[in-house]
């Protein structure tokens, strides 16, 4: 491999002509699709060799396990051992050698992985509004609780502080409508049902602190190979809302985050969509714009982003006429559905005089792909059936003991694996709560005690005497005095406070 390229495999009639991937191309995006089976995981983990080795940090989904296989070597006493070492004789890959490469396992639910947090402010309420397809009225009182939180200096960290503060904002409708504009307890309680499905996905684990630290994806090791970043996805591909969730946010979060380079020499990153029918089935049309719009827009900050799926149309239009490099292994075209996304995937590819598009797509073995990667100024190079290269690492997934040997020699061992529960929303509208609770406590008990004063002094008035020897109306009691005019005050806050004031000096000099 050169410097500035990457070797994807061997074309040609011998498969001696390199099939390579320019390096300084390779933030303008790509597709690897193909049928089960036809060699997409292989040409995933041929990808993210190169660009380790060539020092540009990887981020893949490991949907089936088998992607872990980069951090190990190949094993040179294995039955695959001679089949790839004559392949990549026949390619021209000299310089073939079993290696491992540096991976970090992540996993959202903290099992098999360092464990991904990001809070619930930097999802953001447009983002969230977004996933858990909120209508306009919805998304407004999402704002609404985001702001409110915002101004009162709450945290909003996890789902427990976005719950309270929707409840909370149902609870005092009428004060909070007057300022922001109407919120009906109806539209509260839809999001919190939305909320509901998000948690049953297990989107609790997901958001909270220590927050995941976009650099520490994109570093390199020691020997300047890009650290490869496996999200461990097997389980989380069964809650497709909460992958979908996770994955925008991270592409949002880059964008965001990182400065305008336009085309660099490499990549500063390279993120790979592994099963992305996932991602957009299903998907309301606002989830898709948003994608392609993040797409469209992340190339001029150095980021490539690939996507791998089975047929080229599990893509969307706008999105899939984003992505520049293509490597299509085989279709099968058993239905008049397959054989409309063959022709359809053929009519993409820059056609080649020397053989039918379409046919070498049906007619691909194993390992084998039709490719077509972006040449010098950018310009879609000729459609060329193409030999994948042999990987350097293991070829399917690692095992348990090893999977935790990586996880206890990793560099970000300890980092993220305990959460943190620091005050937010949640615990300071409980404390409100509370607080509020014991006020009105203590007013009640200076009532009653108000009250029972009046009543004793009522006890304590002399007999009424007979109408021959009329008295003159006796004084009035200074603490009957008082215990009326306490009475009276109960019904103001300075008169509340006042008895407040009195009875705690009593119960202190108790």
């Amino acid at each position: 491999m050169e410097e500035n390229r990457i070797l994807v495999g061997g074309a040609g009639e011998g498969y001696a002509e390199p099939c390579e991937l320019l390096l300084r191309y390779a933030n303008r995006h790509g597709l690897v699709a193909g049928a089960t089976g036809t060699g997409k995981t292989v040409t995933l983990q041929v990808l993210a060799e190169g660009l380790s080795a060539a020092g540009v940090p990887v981020f893949v989904q490991d949907a089936k396990g088998d992607v872990s296989g980069l951090s190990r070597p190949g094993d040179p006493a294995g039955r695959m051992d001679s089949a790839l070492r004559g392949r990549a004789e026949k390619i021209g890959f000299a310089d073939f050698a079993y290696r491992g490469f540096p991976v970090v396992f992540w996993d959202l639910f903290g099992a098999e992985g360092h464990q991904v947090r990001t809070t619930v402010t930097e999802m953001g309420p447009l983002l969230l509004a977004r996933i858990l397809e909120l209508s306009d009225a919805q998304e407004g009182v999402l704002n609404i609780a985001f702001r409110v939180a915002d101004e009162q200096g709450m945290a909003l960290l996890d789902l427990d502080d976005l719950k309270a503060m929707l409840s909370w904002l149902s609870e005092n409708a009428a004060e909070v409508g007057r300022a922001y504009g109407n919120v009906a307890p109806a539209t509260v309680g839809a999001i919190q049902r939305a909320l509901l499905v998000l948690e049953n996905q297990g989107a609790t684990a997901f958001f909270g602190e220590p927050r995941l630290d976009l650099k520490d994806l994109m570093a390199v090791d020691a020997e300047g190979m890009g650290r490869v970043n496996v999200l461990m996805a097997d389980k989380l591909t069964q809650s497709p809302r909460l992958y979908a969730t996770f994955l925008l946010w991270l592409l949002s979060e880059l964008f965001e985050q990182l400065p305008e380079v336009g085309d660099p020499e490499k990549p500063v990153l390279a993120f790979f969509f592994d099963e992305a029918h996932l991602l957009f089935k299903d998907a309301p049309k606002a989830l898709v714009d948003k994608v392609a719009q993040v797409v469209r827009l992340i190339r001029s900050k150095g980021v490539g982003v690939y996507f791998v799926t089975q047929n080229p149309d599990d893509v969307p239009a706008e999105v899939l006429g984003q992505l520049g490099n293509r490597v299509q292994h085989a279709l099968r075209a058993f239905t008049p559905r397959d054989q409309k996304a063959l022709r359809l995937a053929a009519e993409t590819f820059r056609p080649n005089p020397a053989f039918d598009t379409e046919t070498a797509i049906r007619e691909v073995g194993t390992g084998e792909a039709v490719v077509s990667l972006l040449e010098e100024k950018g310009v879609p190079a000729m459609v060329r059936r193409c030999l994948i290269r042999p990987p350097q690492s293991r070829l399917g997934p690692v095992t348990a003991q090893e999977r935790a040997e990586t996880l206890r020699t990793s560099p970000l061992a300890g980092r993220y694996d305990t959460a943190v529960n620091r005050d937010s929303a949640a615990e300071i509208l409980a404390t409100r709560a509370e607080a509020a609770a014991k006020q009105a406590e203590a007013e009640a008990r200076a009532t009653e005690m108000a009250e029972k004063m009046l009543r004793e002094q009522g006890e304590k008035a002399p007999p009424a005497r007979s109408r021959s020897t009329r008295a003159p109306k006796p004084e009035p009691s200074l603490g009957a005095e008082i215990a009326r005019t306490v009475v009276k005050q109960l019904g103001t806050r300075q008169g509340q406070a006042l008895v407040r004031g009195i009875l705690g000096g009593l119960f202190r000099a108790k």
